[in-house]
């Protein structure tokens, strides 16, 4: 009988050892996971604070919102809900994958941060070009065990509650390809126009040079304001994802920009 139950113990055991093996994932799987999530845009869809170590977030989506509360208020945001950020690096551990967004909010500068790349005239930085949070974090994705066999379609889904990868800025397809043709010839006319969602003003007009915000009846309006005096000076209105309003005003020499308005304006057109 010690016998029979160490040789079921026995083969217990192997049968354990065989499933976590089977579990890994291999280096195909690996490599796949790395070049689908390398680089691709996904827009915020809760409040992402800075933090010295990873964010914890679990296949099932959840994490310690209290937590994540307390180092906002301590380190500053990384990203607010709605913003677009980015993948800059992907670590594959042996119970978690570790994502790094906007450089990680590192403050120090790299070499690939000063070269720009673009089309005619236009140019744009290739460190973080295409997005607008404030600053960077790292996001781990734990698993209690082995990640076992994974795809980055679903890694990108674990990571749903937390980033939306859907109908983001892909950095391995056409941006404008889905894109509703009146808002396709405004992206590549570098204009905004009414309709557009933050990643489409992106995408034609880039960073804006500073944001505003200011609740009107009752609803917070988001201005992104464009250029400086002297020259032309461009406001675009949003209303949650969406522009509402599009303000261009012409601001002479030694005028003054504050909130939607220009103190000097001498020419003005709405959109």
């Amino acid at each position: 009988m010690r016998r029979i139950a160490a040789f079921t113990a026995m083969l217990a055991l192997m049968s354990s050892l065989a499933f976590a093996d089977s579990k890994k994932l291999t280096e195909d799987q690996r490599i796949e996971i790395l070049r689908g999530m390398m680089a691709e845009y996904a827009k915020i869809k809760v409040l992402l604070p800075q933090s010295k170590k990873p964010l914890e977030v679990t296949p099932e989506g959840t994490f310690d919102q209290t937590k994540w509360n307390a180092l906002q208020k301590e380190f500053g945001p990384a990203g607010r809900v709605g913003d677009i950020i980015q993948v800059t690096h992907v670590e594959i551990e042996k119970e978690r994958i570790v994502v790094q967004l906007n450089g990680g909010g590192r403050s120090e500068k790299k070499w690939y941060d000063h070269i720009q790349v673009g089309v005619g005239n236009s140019t744009q930085p290739i460190s973080g070009a295409g997005t607008n949070a404030p600053s960077g974090t790292t996001v781990a994705l734990v698993f209690n065990g082995p990640i076992g066999e994974l795809t980055a379609a679903e890694v990108k889904k674990m990571l749903q509650p937390v980033l939306d990868f859907e109908k983001q800025i892909s950095a391995t397809t056409d941006p404008l390809a889905d894109l509703p043709e009146p808002i396709k010839e405004a992206v590549k006319a570098k204009k905004a126009v009414a309709g557009m969602t933050h990643d489409e003003v992106l995408m034609a007009m880039g960073k804006p040079l500073r944001k505003t915000r200011e609740p009107k009846d009752g609803v917070e309006n988001e201005d992104w304001i464009y250029g400086e005096p002297p020259g032309r000076v461009t406001f675009v209105t949003f209303i949650g994802d969406k522009v509402t309003r599009v303000k261009e005003t012409y601001a002479g020499l030694g005028g003054s920009i504050s909130g939607k308005r220009s103190e000097v304006g001498q020419t003005q057109t709405d959109q």
